[in-house]
């Protein structure tokens, strides 16, 4: 698919979702259902211990008809490659071409408590696109060939996601990444950035649940505080759950026209597609701030 159409194809703004896999997939089925209704774009749902990427995939499809769906991402420590092309090609051929296959190196405690081996991030997925392009497959083949992105922060993998795949996904960064990300991808490839929203607009109490619910687990993981440093931020800003300024550049907090503001500011920078988190403080799936937000962010 060229990059182009699938731009065209996820719309200008989307739906990044982690808990889908946590709740009954009558839940996650209605769920998503709703996030087509609302107008959104495409549906990205991470990959955890309590889901399986291509059968989530599936669940989310079924109840769809024509949000496309994306893992964000499907780790590549836990499925081999064949079975990655298997997947990719089965659901795309099986669901119009509305599958994308997000792919990542996902974080080395995180592969460990799998029982897995964390190396050389960047050479494994080169060598993991190698084994997807050399697989064999012989059931009905998607036509196009399935999308794949790259779950990219660095210059070295947004290249290879550049030369090898349909363009990025980064995830929690802030739109001066995606400047950067758009510098090394070029004009062509996708570039799609996940982007966290919390519509609370009392500052002391939005940053509060951001530390709570989000920045605190993620800068616990390396390859996100490596990628802020090159952003300018240091270990001042990674303690204690994330420096204010920290937290207001990877958290769009505040009102509507705020979140709506900080698509902009991603779409400015370069992005294609600009995927929002809902970020809520009783665990819920964060239907009614999707449903709150999604007038404003049809305007982009």
């Amino acid at each position: 698919m060229q990059q182009h159409a699938l731009a065209s194809q996820l719309g200008r703004v989307g739906v990044w979702h982690g808990g889908l896999g946590r709740v009954p997939a009558a839940t996650a089925r209605r769920a998503a259902a709703e996030i087509e209704q609302l107008g959104y774009g495409a549906l990205w749902f991470g990959e955890n211990p309590a889901t399986e990427s291509a059968s989530q995939a599936a669940v989310l499809l079924a109840a769809t008809e024509r949000l496309t769906v994306a893992t964000g991402i499907a780790n590549i420590w836990v499925r081999d490659a064949s079975a990655a092309n298997a997947a990719a090609q089965t659901l795309a051929e099986a669901y119009d071409g509305r599958f994308v296959l997000g792919l990542g190196a996902s974080h080395a405690p995180i592969i460990g408590q799998r029982g897995h081996t964390y190396a050389k991030p960047l050479a494994a997925m080169r060598e993991y696109l190698d084994a997807m392009d050399a697989a064999p497959y012989g059931g009905p083949a998607a036509d196009p060939a399935p999308a794949r992105v790259l779950a990219a922060l660095g210059p070295k993998m947004l290249e290879l996601a550049r030369d090898r795949t349909a363009g990025a996904h980064p995830y929690f960064v802030p739109p001066k990444h995606t400047a950067r990300a758009r510098e090394t991808l070029g004009t062509g490839p996708l570039l799609a950035p996940e982007q966290v929203v919390l519509l609370e607009t009392d500052p002391t109490k939005a940053r509060a649940l951001a530390r709570e619910h989000h920045t605190r687990f993620y800068l616990q993981l390396p390859n996100y505080t490596g990628n802020l440093r090159r952003l300018g931020f240091d270990d001042a800003d990674f303690a204690d759950g994330g420096s204010d300024r920290l937290v207001d550049a990877i958290v769009a907090w505040g009102d509507e026209d705020a979140v709506l503001r900080r698509v902009r500011a991603h779409l400015d920078a370069g992005a294609d597609h600009v995927a929002v988190q809902p970020l809520t403080a009783d665990g819920s799936l964060g239907l009614d701030p999707l449903r709150r937000l999604a007038p404003a962010l049809s305007a982009v």
